[in-house]
């Protein structure tokens, strides 16, 4: 379950559009809301055309599952309204239903073929179950949450969705009754690819899988070949942890105490991938060098040309509230021409959204709103940490804003620590 979209403030702002609720009576899946009727079936194939086409999905047959699974069927009433925003939401036990773009991604990498039998890790809300359930033949899902469990499973009944069996139990174990799989997809990252998974896995079979650090992943794709596996870097990620065995064996552990940012000048490049390492979600970006830096020869042009179009990058990190009282946000910023998108709500600027421990956020610090044309300048901004705090995202961008915005060396510094 993808990590970065519960941060619900901040992907509201930075959503494709502003998605307008109509009141009047819709066909279908329509449902009554506190301030009018929500037709989901038309923000369904809009999230289609703009998050999932726009993305740069290409395979018809997971476009289409894309249009026909109701999204608003798998999440809380209460987040109802936000189903078909490209976010995460929060499910319940501190995890997340991913957004739908990662799904259809996802989905996609396995190549899924109508006889498969397919394994998938992280039942979650059973959103991903119920989009690969009408691709393949039977899907295998397992959840360590068991009350998440329950859940999913009687909600992919009611929807009848008959190829789908859930398992409550530690998804590192996988399912070795109904081995070997033809596809394996991972919702969850370990900071290994478990073993139990690789022996799953049929001959000519595909996982993908986010693996690293808590908080610096990469989503990998891996075919078994002679029983060898190929691996293939797909691009940066942010999924919740896997639990269970695989947490017991994590050798890196994030120091909360010690929030930091990764490559927050921009200087480390993969010539494999467009993204900058430590950054995630990344959209209508540029890394430009040797073109007048402030700091070093690289920096970040985020540009946007299409009102209500987002330019982002985002990137998690550690931070314990009870022992970090303050934190120093400092960075470089240079604009051009950036004004508000269709409406001033549309900006630019730097936020800093916090999470608690069940991963529901308490908190929200923003820098901006960042607008007009100016040189290289250099931002300073002291931020209050709220105590519940146990995590963070912080993400810059144009949250619909048009023009180019220019960032370089940004760094976080904790400035003073809470006394026992």
């Amino acid at each position: 379950m993808d990590r970065v979209g519960s941060m619900k403030t901040w992907f509201q702002r930075l959503s494709f559009v502003v998605i307008v609720v109509a009141f009047s009576p819709v066909s279908g899946r329509a449902e009554q809301g506190g301030r009018g009727i929500l037709p989901f079936d038309r923000l369904r194939q809009e999230m289609v055309r703009r998050d999932i086409l726009g993305g740069g999905i290409k395979n018809p047959r997971v476009i289409a599952a894309m249009a026909s699974v109701p999204r608003h069927e798998f999440v809380p009433p209460e987040q109802r309204r936000l189903a078909y925003h490209d976010m995460a939401l929060p499910i319940g036990y501190g995890q997340t239903i991913s957004p739908p773009f990662v799904v259809a991604y996802m989905t996609e990498q396995i190549d899924p073929q109508p006889t498969d039998r397919v394994l998938e890790i992280g039942t979650g809300s059973g959103y991903q179950a119920a989009i690969l359930s009408g691709l393949v033949a039977e899907v295998y899902t397992i959840e360590i949450v068991e009350p998440l469990a329950r859940q999913a499973e009687a909600t992919l009944r009611r929807l009848g969705y008959k190829n789908v069996f859930v398992k409550a139990g530690d998804g590192y174990q996988g399912w070795p009754e109904h081995a070997p799989f033809d596809k394996i997809i991972v919702t969850c990252s370990p900071e290994k690819v478990p073993q139990p998974l690789i022996d799953q896995l049929k001959e000519g079979g595909r996982m993908v899988i986010p693996v690293g650090e808590r908080y610096q992943q990469t989503m990998y794709l891996l075919k078994k070949t002679g029983g060898e596996l190929v691996k293939e870097s797909l691009r940066p990620t942010l999924f919740v942890p896997m639990t269970g065995i695989a947490e017991s064996q994590r050798e890196v552990k994030p120091d909360p105490a010690k929030p930091q940012l990764i490559n927050g000048d921009f200087e480390e490049i993969r010539p494999d991938a467009p993204e900058p390492p430590g950054w995630y979600y990344c959209k209508q970006f540029e890394l430009r060098q040797n073109d007048g830096a402030p700091s070093g020869s690289v920096y970040l042009a985020l540009r946007n040309r299409e009102p209500g179009q987002p330019a982002r990058v985002l990137q998690g990190f550690p931070i314990d509230g009870r022992q970090v009282q303050e934190i120093l946000v400092t960075f470089f910023v240079r604009a051009q021409n950036v004004r508000p998108g269709r409406n001033p709500q549309e900006s630019a600027g730097v936020i800093i959204t916090f999470f608690g421990e069940d991963r529901a956020p308490v908190g929200e610090a923003t820098i901006g709103p960042i607008m007009g044309t100016f040189p290289w300048r250099h931002v300073s901004r002291r931020v209050q940490v709220p105590a519940a705090a146990r995590e963070a995202i912080l993400g810059i961008g144009m949250t619909g804003a048009i023009g180019e915005l220019a960032i370089d060396r940004v760094e976080i510094l904790a400035t003073s620590e809470k006394k026992p």
